[in-house]
């Protein structure tokens, strides 16, 4: 691992399935200063979507490595790292923008103490927010209890109590620390030839804090930069409600003690990680069925409530009802307007009154058909379930209401549910953005501008007057154009602006997207061109409604059905596959690349497809299908396939 003198710096970009990030990223870096000296590289771990046709198209001098299967992190970093011909090594996660002064700070701090072998930089998500995983302690097995059992979160300033993240040093100033982050993570390249490469072992997460600690290990310091700040919009925290992150972050933190702590603090360490792991998975499994079924037992129990309330006036009226009405029929009234109203996406933000209006008119005339099908002796009152549906319509409503009053949660009912834009740039691009902006969004109430050289019609303010004078409470969303303000820019307003109602995009030039985070709890978001109908979650949901549906006719009716199909065991394979959701009854036509176009939804396998692929060979004219498939989808389109292609349901694909 010799250096080439004549590169200064490497950067290592470990690639996975994150296209418009990377695209972001690579933008950002070439955009830094001394990058003439810096030579870029990216590992992709076999992505399925566009990373390695965007990087071939729009990146050409980027060095690129394409694995065959998900290595992993530290392998895949280490394959770039074997190549890397720079004097320092950047490992840059494709999810952060870098500053352009960031790539030359980091050198400068390298050059000015030779006892540095690793610098980490600051960080802030999509919303502007501090990252604490910028600078943090070694996880000693006192630390890992702390921050296991939440004493770290609740006393931050405590020696003590704070050392995993050092809550109690201040983030705008430089500091000796443990551990660096593996966002960002700049290396020595004379010291990782004296302490080796990443730990494979580590598959994903620990591969930064044991090779930081073999920094230490190794006579050098590990080195917080405060002076640059880069945008991460995958922190840690946008992982702590996954029970998938909580496992294998934690058992890498035990990898780490068993191979670095004595075999008495290693044991000890294991078992506060073990206790940890499973009172911090109990924790997120609880908070995540919480989330999703309070909402829905607080919204339905109070309706059906409601419903027997008006049983018992009719009682009053001398109106009996039978046991099996009072019991069974009265809760599936509510359950077929909250059916009718799920799959048309009412409960989906922004909340939509008219939406709810139709979808439990829908509700109701269904539950009419059914209820003139019933005995004379349940059909005991029309009048109850029009009354009943004005009852649903009142009490949605008014919850709707109340949680975005009380808690302004985003599936409640915005009266000014049309979002309100800003936009920070130049003309040219400010209508490039409006376009782009309007293609997606249907409910937008204005859009204005923010001029920096020479002003527009649509600019209310100046950028010197952004920050004083511009009225934040006007807008929901700002946008900024990367052509026209430097990463710096963009990040210092981000970090400067606190309100937390406001959410923070980045618009790339000529690039068919705007990019950003709108929570720590989401890893990050895009608008872009090219949308289509079967992206919409309501449609998802239908389609997948549709699948069940089908699936479990089939195998309700399969005693007489089967025999109308040739493949008797393919037809049960493809009933059980829907129903466990590995196929759908009609899906996308296969077009024989491991690239997946990023504007098409994910679908799992098809039993059909939207035309047989034996009509359109080449594999240009399949990626038009799909599109168009996608683009025009209804629920009808699915219909129509099946029963057009009815005795093919049991074929294997």
């Amino acid at each position: 691992m010799n250096a080439n003198q004549d590169i200064t710096l490497t950067v290592i970009i470990v690639n996975y399935n994150v296209a418009y990030f990377l695209e972001q990223c690579l933008l950002s870096v070439y955009n830094a200063k001394g990058i003439e000296k810096a030579e870029v590289m990216v590992i992709d771990n076999r992505s399925s979507d566009s990373s390695v046709a965007m990087v071939r198209e729009k990146f050409p001098s980027v060095h690129l490595l394409v694995n065959e299967e998900n290595v992993g992190f530290s392998k895949a970093n280490n394959q770039g790292i074997v190549r890397a011909r720079g004097e320092f090594v950047v490992l840059l996660n494709p999810d952060t923008v870098v500053e352009e002064e960031t790539f030359e700070k980091t050198i400068n701090a390298f050059r000015k103490n030779p006892e540095i072998g690793g610098i980490g930089v600051r960080m802030v998500d999509g919303k502007g927010s501090f990252l604490p995983e910028s600078k943090r302690g070694l996880p000693t097995p006192t630390v890992a209890f702390y921050k296991v059992f939440g004493l770290a979160r609740m006393f931050p300033k405590s020696r003590r109590f704070g050392r995993y993240h050092l809550s109690y040093l201040s983030e705008k100033e430089n500091h000796e620390v443990d551990v660096l982050s593996g966002a960002y993570m700049g290396l020595r390249r004379s010291v990782l030839d004296q302490i080796g490469l990443l730990d494979e072992a580590f598959f994903m997460y620990g591969e930064d804090i044991d090779l930081s600690y073999r920094i230490q290990q190794g006579g050098y310091k590990n080195l917080y930069l405060a002076e640059t700040t880069i945008i991460h919009y995958k922190g840690e925290s946008t992982k702590k409600s996954s029970v998938n992150y909580v496992f294998v972050f934690y058992r890498a933190m035990i990898i780490f003690a068993r191979k670095h702590f004595s075999q008495n603090y290693a044991f000890l360490f294991s078992v506060f990680i073990h206790i940890g792991i499973y009172v911090r998975a109990s924790m997120s499994i609880g908070k995540r069925v919480a989330s999703k079924t309070m909402p829905m037992v607080w919204n339905g129990g109070i309706g059906i409530l409601g419903l027997y309330g008006l049983a018992e006036f009719w009682k009053t009226h001398d109106i009996s009802f039978p046991s099996i009405v009072y019991y069974a029929m009265i809760p599936s009234y509510w359950v077929i307007w909250s059916l009718t109203n799920l799959l048309s996406g009412t409960f989906d933000p922004p909340f939509k009154p008219l939406k709810l209006l139709k979808s439990t008119l829908v509700g109701t005339l269904l539950i009419l058909m059914a209820y003139a099908l019933l005995p004379k002796e349940l059909q005991f009152s029309r009048l109850f379930i029009l009354i009943g549906s004005l009852w649903f319509l009142g009490w949605n409503f008014l919850d709707r209401l109340i949680r975005y009053l009380l808690f302004k949660q985003s599936s409640g009912w915005n009266p000014s549910r049309k979002k309100r834009f800003l936009i920070v740039g130049e003309e040219s691009e400010f209508k490039r953005i409006k376009r782009l902006l309007l293609q997606h969004m249907n409910e937008v109430e204005y859009i204005h501008g923010t001029w920096i050289q020479q002003p527009y019609p649509e600019a209310r303010y100046t950028l010197n007057e952004f920050e004083h004078r511009t009225n934040l409470n006007l807008y929901d969303e700002i946008i900024f154009s990367a052509k026209d303000l430097s990463a710096h820019q963009i990040i210092h307003w981000m970090t400067s602006i606190k309100s937390a109602h406001i959410d923070f995009k980045i618009a790339q030039p000529d690039a068919d997207f705007i990019i950003g985070s709108n929570s720590i709890e989401t890893s990050g978001e895009t608008y872009k061109l090219n949308i289509n109908k079967l992206s919409r979650p309501e449609n998802l949901r239908s389609k997948r409604f549709l699948d069940i549906t089908i699936a479990l006719t089939l195998l309700l009716s399969s005693p007489l059905m089967v025999w109308i199909y040739h493949d008797k065991r393919g037809i049960f394979e493809n009933i059980f596959n829907v129903i466990a959701g590995s196929k759908t009854w009609v899906g996308f036509i296969p077009t024989n690349t491991t690239y997946k176009d990023p504007q098409l939804p994910a679908l799992t396998r098809g039993v059909l497809t939207p035309v047989p692929t034996i009509m359109y060979e080449e594999r240009v004219i399949h990626d038009k299908l799909n599109l168009l498939y996608a683009r025009d989808y209804s629920i009808l389109t699915d219909i129509r396939i099946i029963l057009g292609s009815f005795r093919k349901l049991d074929q294997q694909s």
